[in-house]
């Protein structure tokens, strides 16, 4: 029965015009006609249980369009910054959907539908083989969560890669049913570096999403391209702290996480499912002892 209902729910993905109702669902976002953005809150906020004693301005008057109260900030002590030393951030509000050791240049989703981290990273083959049996989490944001994207650990940005794709919902039943939803949809691939070297956060875009924006670049979705573009920032020194903000989603949409082989394992052992707000702890490096006796017993 529940294969039955994911098909019903999956299949007509197949046939709308995806594109063309995320563009019109970004405008419609953008809207700033008073009584109609303010009924449009009022109600999603009901619908999708929208926590808004925790915005930084609880007033959706002040709002001056859906996407503004999507988007909106909250009040700092909403989600502290973990403190732990040596250790990852949540980068999102959402629902650890999938933590994983990469099998190789494989990542298995929803248990039987594996995709290699080549089409993951748009086909940029020397890079993900960094990745090789490396570690990766997978955390979707809802509706109702906070739809800002923080760096989860201290770190320079590298580059970036705007991915073109699908745009299949990311909700579970559409992650049982399509193969390789992940290295289907379009995304925002970039690419950082730490001390403890490289590591990689993927967003993907999804039907109603109507927007991807980095705080480097601005928009990059909608307008929808039909090639991969490409931005090198190595010369730019632009430095993150953990915490900081980095981008922004609207509605809701997935983050996935990849790091190198032996680099952060902790972020492949997460219990499937596990809620997470921004800020909290998700994983730790292994302590620099233990990380210089396997580099002794290798040498």
């Amino acid at each position: 029965m529940a294969k039955l209902m994911d098909f019903i729910k999956v299949t007509p993905q197949y046939f709308i015009p995806k594109h063309l109702l995320s563009s019109g669902m970004h405008w419609f976002m953008q809207v700033e006609t008073p009584w109609i953005k303010n009924n449009v809150i009022k109600l999603l906020t009901k619908v999708y249980g929208i926590n808004i004693s925790e915005a930084a301005d609880e007033d959706i008057n002040n709002y001056p369009h859906f996407n503004a109260f999507f988007t909106r900030t909250l009040k700092p002590e909403a989600r502290p910054i973990d403190p732990t030393p040596n250790s990852w951030v949540s980068p999102v509000d959402g629902l650890i959907s999938q933590s994983t050791h990469i099998e190789g240049n494989k990542i298995i989703q929803a248990k039987c539908h594996p995709y290699t981290v080549e089409a993951l990273v748009g086909g940029d083959i020397g890079y993900a083989k960094q990745f090789q049996d490396g570690d990766a989490a997978v955390i979707y944001l809802s509706p109702k969560d906070y739809h800002r994207i923080h760096i989860p650990v201290d770190a320079k940005l590298l580059s970036m890669t705007y991915v073109p794709g699908d745009l299949f919902a990311v909700n579970p039943a559409t992650v049982r049913q399509v193969d390789g939803l992940f290295a289907r949809n379009e995304r925002l691939v970039i690419r950082f570096e730490n001390e403890q070297g490289p590591f990689c956060l993927i967003m993907v875009g999804a039907i109603f999403v109507g927007s991807m924006e980095t705080v480097w670049q601005g928009k990059i979705t909608p307008d929808y391209e039909p090639t991969i573009q490409h931005w090198d920032y190595q010369d730019e020194n632009i430095e993150f702290s953990k915490g900081d903000e980095i981008g922004r989603f609207n509605m809701g949409s997935t983050v996935v996480l990849l790091t190198p082989k032996g680099q952060l394992p902790e972020l492949g052992k997460i219990h499937s499912d596990t809620p997470i707000k921004m800020g909290e702890h998700l994983a730790k490096y292994p302590n620099s002892s233990n990380s210089n006796e396997q580099q002794d017993q290798h040498s």
